[in-house]
């Protein structure tokens, strides 16, 4: 129910994804009233579980997820933590997400602070993992260092990298650089079980200067809304320059194909949603501007996630009981 185009996108991008995975259920939670009659051709892994309250976008997440126990985020969530399902999905309020993570479904033994972790672009369409993007404004190095270690997991067990290269962003790649967050995050970077690369900039985001990038929410949001302005601005003048006379439509045409890649690699949809890594259960979040195709990415995200086990191999490693 959450979501710029909820729940008409939402709908098709579940069928899309029912149609396309069989071996999966899919349950949509939510008001049975506007749904239903959303899913008149609906294939038999659709289920559909009802929920008659809603959290709106500007709603206080914590005060909203312990008021509102009969909403589609909360009863999602608890379909999650008594194992009737295995991921939750949701396009909805980002706070009361992770309100729903913490409050609903806990932390993983020895995670401190949850993270949320979504793919960036990279140039050569391989995306980068970047985290923590919003969950925590504030951070200590060892939150850093976990994000680090759940990242590198992840790229693991849901896209396939053997050993991923794991970065620290910050002003400049030398070990010394920083303020005091960045330096002491480093020295507990350089000591984790994983392939830890040393810093990285900014600008050497879109060429993957690393496979998983780690900062606190404050930094990284601020770098994701740059990336996200940035890119809009750029695609806003390339039309008004491509529309000014009969010779830059020309060109445009001309270019139209080379154009219209570069547009699909700068696009969140093709990446499907970022996952709550730290949570005590497979949560993702979707774009609140998804469409279906984002939808069913996201799906096919959670599935993979799901096969890999990726929940029980972030605890074994922090436990240091390695699956």
């Amino acid at each position: 129910m959450g979501g710029d185009n909820a729940p008409d996108a939402i709908v098709q991008g579940a069928l899309d994804a029912a149609r396309a995975w069989s071996d999966t259920t899919i349950v949509l939670v939510g008001d049975e009233a506007r749904l239903t009659p959303l899913l008149s051709s609906a294939p038999s892994n659709i289920e559909l579980r009802h929920a008659d309250e809603l959290i709106g976008p500007d709603e206080e997440p914590v005060r909203a997820v312990r008021r509102k126990k009969g909403s589609s985020m909360v009863v999602a969530g608890t379909l999650v933590r008594e194992g009737a399902a295995d991921a939750m999905i949701s396009a909805g309020n980002t706070g009361a997400l992770m309100a729903t993570g913490l409050l609903i479904l806990g932390r993983i033994e020895g995670i401190e602070r949850p993270a949320l972790a979504p793919m960036m672009p990279t140039l050569d369409d391989v995306g980068l993992l970047a985290l923590d993007l919003g969950a925590n404004m504030d951070a200590k190095p060892e939150h850093l260092q976990q994000y680090g270690v759940m990242g590198s997991i992840y790229r693991q067990k849901v896209h396939g990298l053997a050993k991923p290269r794991v970065g620290l962003l910050n002003v400049g790649t030398e070990d010394k650089k920083g303020n005091e967050l960045t330096k002491a995050a480093y020295e507990l970077l350089a000591a984790a079980p994983i392939d830890f690369v040393g810093n990285v900039e900014a600008r050497d985001v879109l060429t993957r200067g690393c496979d998983v990038l780690v900062c606190d929410g404050f930094v990284g949001n601020i770098l994701l809304k740059a990336m996200e302005g940035t890119a809009g601005t750029v695609f806003g003048v390339l039309k008004q320059e491509f529309t000014r006379s009969w010779l830059t439509k020309l060109a445009a045409l001309i270019m139209m194909p080379g154009l219209r890649e570069f547009r699909r690699k700068m696009d969140y949809k093709e990446h499907g949603a970022a996952p709550l890594l730290g949570v005590n259960g497979l949560v993702l979040k979707s774009h609140g501007s998804s469409d279906a195709v984002a939808v069913k990415n996201a799906v096919r995200q959670a599935r993979v996630a799901v096969e890999g086990r990726l929940i029980q191999a972030i605890a074994s490693e922090i436990s240091g009981k390695r699956e």
